[in-house]
């Protein structure tokens, strides 16, 4: 059996790549989000194993020294996030499409260690206002963690030239549809 591809999306948190990576499961056939590893308490209706696998700050360092991880990257202190050698090659090994919705420094060391098996793509807010602006229309964080995150993703935004592809999300559909066909493109290679 052929193994699958891998396919990268990465961005400053609040630009949309969950809801387009989302979307693409729904219009592309056999791909299967990695379920990314990390360190922070489930968000309200999250399960874990399906949006994220949920480990203390031991649990997941003790991980780390077990060389568990493709990447891994502490985003925040103490809020680690990585991907686990074991989801990967489980996906890979049926066959299937791996998806990785993950931070922009997880997203250069994947496309690092896969190289051309990988697309990577950066998902780019129309701006740092844009981007603030749906931090706090999401609800879920501070005033404090919102500067902390749009500092971030000044930082983060510097690194989208290192990515195969950017696909700038001013409008959804329109960031969906050049998603779908960049991933179908990238498939039938």
């Amino acid at each position: 059996m052929k193994k699958g591809k891998l396919i990268i999306f990465s961005a400053p948190s609040g630009s949309g790549k969950t809801t387009i990576v989302k979307e693409l499961m729904k219009q592309v056939p056999n791909l299967a989000f990695s379920v990314s590893a990390c360190s922070r308490p489930p968000r309200d209706g999250e399960v874990n194993g399906k949006d994220y696998y949920f480990f203390s700050v031991e649990e997941f360092k003790k991980k780390i020294e077990e060389h568990a991880f493709v990447e891994w990257e502490e985003v925040y202190k103490d809020r680690l996030y990585g991907t686990l050698v074991s989801e990967v090659e489980r996906l890979r090994n049926q066959g299937t499409h791996v998806l990785f919705d993950v931070d922009v420094m997880g997203g250069m060391n994947i496309k690092a260690v896969f190289g051309m098996k990988a697309l990577s793509v950066f998902i780019q807010p129309p701006s740092v206002q844009e981007l603030r602006l749906r931090l706090e229309q999401r609800g879920s964080d501070s005033k404090e963690d919102i500067d902390i995150r749009v500092e971030k993703a000044e930082f983060e935004l510097t690194f989208a030239e290192h990515f195969d592809v950017v696909v700038v999300n001013d409008r959804l559909d329109k960031a969906i549809i050049e998603v779908v066909t960049l991933v179908t493109e990238f498939l039938s290679e």
